[in-house]
Formats: C-alpha cells, sequence, structure tokens
C-alpha cells in the first residue's frame, strides 16, 4: 500500500496531466516531484516525473510552474531542456536494469516523464529492515546494477545522484537504477550553470566544484559509498571530512570476518578520494569484484588513468581472519610434537642447516624476498604473495629502490612496466612470464 503524504508544492492529487490520474507523491527532491499516477487509457499505474528545481521556481495559482525571478530564467529552461535529453535518453533504454520511460511531454510550463511503476522496495527500505546484508545478497544487486550503469556510461551519460534510495529492488529481487535527475549532464560537457546535486557521503570531491573533473569514476565512488553503507551499517563520511582524518580503511578492515578481501578491497579502491586513483570505468572496477583480468580498450591511454597514481590497497594479510587448521584441531598434543621433530629432522637432512642459522642469528638480518636468478625459470609466473612482500610501503605498486637485491626482476624492469610509468602494478607483476 501506498503512504499518501502532503507535499505542498505537489499538483492537487486527483488531478489529471493528459490521461494521467495523479493518485499520490512517491517522492521529491532538490530538481523534481515524482507522482504515483492511473494511466486512464491502458488501465495500469505509472510513476510520472515532474520537472521542478524549487531553488529556480515555484508553483503558480493555476498550477503552472514558473521562474522565481528573470535571473534564474534562463538556467530554469537550461535545466528544462537537460530534463527533456534525459527523458529521450532513457526512453531509447531497454535494460533490465534502467527504469524504463515510456513517454514525456510539456505542460504546466514544465516537462513530466512517464515511467513504468515498479512494485518493490527501495535499498534505503531494504537497509532498514536487513541493516547489514551479506556478501553473497550484496553481489546479487551488485552485478546488475554495474551492467546498467556501464550502459548509460557508454551511452555518454552519468548518474550522479546514486545512493540507497535511487536503487530500487523488484519483487523479484532484481535492482533497478532510478532517478538519473543528475543524469542531465554529458560527460565532458561544458561548464555547468546550474548547482550540481550532493548527497554528503555519497557525492565524490568534484561533484564539490562546478569545475570538478567528473566521469564513471564519480558514479563509481557513490555506488562504493552504497556498498559501504551496507556493509558498515552507517552512512560514509563526507569526502571533505576525509581530506583531515579518513577512517574508510580502517572501518573496512574491522568487517573482514564477514566480507572477503576481494569484496573489501574493490570498495576501497571505489572511495578514494583522488578520482585518479579510482576504477576509470565500470568494467575495470566490476573486474576487481569477481577477480577477472581488465584489458583497458583499444586506444586508451593508461598514463591519464587510475594506473597512474598509487592507491592505498588492502593488505589481504591484514583482511584474512585469523582460522584455526581444522587439522590442526584433530591432533594431540604428542602427535604435535613429533611431527615437528620429524619436519625439523627432515628440513636439516636436505641441506637447512645453514639457512636456519642465518635465521636464527643474532647478528645476520632477515634475508630480504629474493629469487635467485637460476631458479627464475622453474619459479613459474610471479604471485600476489611476493609482490605484497616486496611493496613495503604498501602503494600498491613496485618502485625500482623496492626490487633491487631481486636480480631477475631488477634486470627485468622496464620490460614489466608495459604502461612505462616507472612503476609495476601488480597485474604487471603477475603478468610475467
Amino acid at each position: 500500500m501506498v503512504e499518501i503524504l502532503n507535499y505542498r508544492n505537489a499538483l492537487p492529487l486527483g488531478s489529471m496531466l493528459l490521461e494521467y490520474r495523479l493518485e499520490s507523491v512517491l517522492g521529491a527532491g532538490g530538481f523534481g516531484m515524482t507522482y504515483l499516477a492511473y494511466d486512464s487509457v491502458l488501465d495500469k499505474r505509472v510513476a510520472i516525473k515532474e520537472y521542478l528545481p524549487v531553488e529556480l521556481a515555484v508553483r503558480a495559482l493555476d498550477g503552472a510552474i514558473v521562474p522565481i525571478n528573470t535571473g534564474s530564467d534562463y538556467n530554469y529552461k537550461w535545466g528544462l531542456d537537460r530534463f527533456l535529453q534525459e527523458a529521450r535518453l532513457l526512453a531509447k533504454f531497454s535494460h533490465p536494469n534502467i527504469v524504463a520511460v515510456s513517454r514525456f511531454f510539456e505542460a504546466n510550463g514544465t516537462a513530466y516523464m512517464v515511467m513504468n511503476y515498479e512494485s518493490g522496495l527501495s535499498l534505503s527500505q531494504l537497509l532498514k529492515r536487513i541493516p547489514q546484508p551479506d556478501e553473497a545478497m550484496l553481489t546479487r544487486i551488485l552485478m546488475p546494477l554495474l551492467d546498467g550503469l556501464h550502459a548509460v556510461h557508454e551511452a555518454g551519460f552519468l548518474h550522479r545522484d546514486i545512493k540507497p534510495s535511487n536503487l530500487f529492488i523488484r519483487d523479484t529481487g532484481h535492482p533497478v537504477l532510478l532517478d538519473f535527475g543528475a543524469a542531465r549532464l554529458a560527460i565532458g560537457a561544458t561548464t555547468r550553470t546550474m548547482t550540481s546535486i550532493l548527497t554528503p557521503g555519497y557525492a565524490p570531491l568534484e561533484q564539490y566544484s562546478k569545475d570538478g573533473n567528473q566521469g564513471p569514476w564519480t558514479d563509481i565512488y557513490s555506488l562504493a559509498a552504497v556498498l559501504y553503507r551496507a556493509v558498515v551499517g552507517d552512512n560514509p563520511p563526507d569526502v571533505v571530512t576525509r581530506l583531515k582524518d579518513d577512517p574508510v580503511l580502517q572501518t573496512l578492515v574491522a568487517a573482514r570476518d564477514r566480507f572477503s578481501t576481494t569484496f573489501l578491497h574493490g570498495i576501497n579502491r571505489g572511495l578514494e578520494v583522488d578520482e585518479k586513483k579510482r576504477p576509470q570505468s565500470v568494467p575495470e572496477w566490476k573486474a576487481m569484484f569477481t577477480g577477472e583480468a581488465f584489458t583497458a580498450p583499444a586506444g586508451t591511454d593508461t598514463a591519464d588513468t587510475v594506473h597512474d597514481v598509487p592507491t592505498q590497497r588492502i593488505d589481504p594479510n591484514v583482511l584474512a581472519p585469523t582460522k584455526v587448521s581444522v587439522w590442526r584441531r584433530n591432533l594431540s598434543m604428542p602427535q604435535l610434537t613429533a611431527f615437528a621433530a620429524g619436519a625439523l629432522a627432515l628440513f636439516l637432512v636436505i641441506g637447512g642447516a645453514d639457512l636456519f642459522e642465518r635465521l636464527t642469528s643474532d647478528e645476520a638480518p632477515l634475508p630480504p624476498p629474493v629469487r635467485a636468478a637460476a631458479k627464475a625459470q622453474d619459479a613459474g609466473k610471479l604471485t600476489p604473495r611476493e609482490f605484497y612482500l616486496l611493496d613495503r610501503d604498501r602503494s600498491g605498486y613496485l618502485t625500482p629502490d623496492e626490487v633491487k637485491g631481486d636480480a631477475v626482476i631488477e634486470k627485468n624492469f622496464r620490460k614489466l612496466d608495459r604502461n612505462h610509468d616507472g612503476r609495476l602494478s601488480l597485474e604487471e607483476f603477475t603478468a610475467a612470464p
């Protein structure tokens, strides 16, 4: 049952917009109002969104929307034109995870878009019922949304207002991207003349400036913030406060007993304050969750993407919860003692005595993670564990200084550095033969 609330700026309930009879107000925001309406021709319920920027316009006594003053007239009409552009864009989409727009029209000095009315609940409502869903549930919601968001980006638009209330879960369990109220701005558009929509905690830093460098990474931050909210059970900190004191990483690390390292690392990367450190596209970000290798599209200049700036990486060793092996719990203390003695004897027999002496000596430092050149061909591909051992500053990249002493990597450093940025990423490192 739809809750009927009193919105003073709304059209009177029961009034008609063409063949649509308004039944209730579903919600209202800074740039519009959404009604539940009955389509008297097709005999079904629909959702109708009205362009109503409250900072620029008001509703007159006859129901028409008019600019507040002559000074706001230009910006109002500019926004109205973008609203219609957005409606045309969404009307062309036929994607299961993007809200479907069936029609748009102008009336009352403004414009309206008619959308399918979805039965279900918003993610915001779902999180009230299930404050901290598990990883399996969040993954089922996330993956289809990523597909829908990528389709929007491929069409040259951004959502720019992703938050729990704008993500809808149908009764069937399928998620939908709602309310593209900020999608009026094309990627790479000229200087904006209207105030950006901001939702503290979910808006990245670049949205706080009209000249901010916005792109797919902007929506990625907002969706990562939604995941943070679901994992932590509280809204993410505002990005401006994170500039001084950033608790995001440690908060995610605290959730390592309930979520996988891969999942938490994906959220952390999406929430990078610096947009250059974030994944630059949805496919790149999606690969972090699925574990698949990401290959940049042909012609992409990786020097201008996420790979050219060090990022704060979640260390799998820190995130991994401490576990006691099952086999150990099933052995008695005498059995464990006998096993340890046998292992030590075998170790000494096969030539480990010299290494044992050096490792236990007070004077000899611990050996660095260096592999001998003679064993390089037998070692196979380099592993993530070797990468993290060499990555002493936890930057997520290896510098020439960090690989000094490893003859094989040091010799082939420039060859392994495929994007020629003077560092080795994890992907470049593990791809080495």
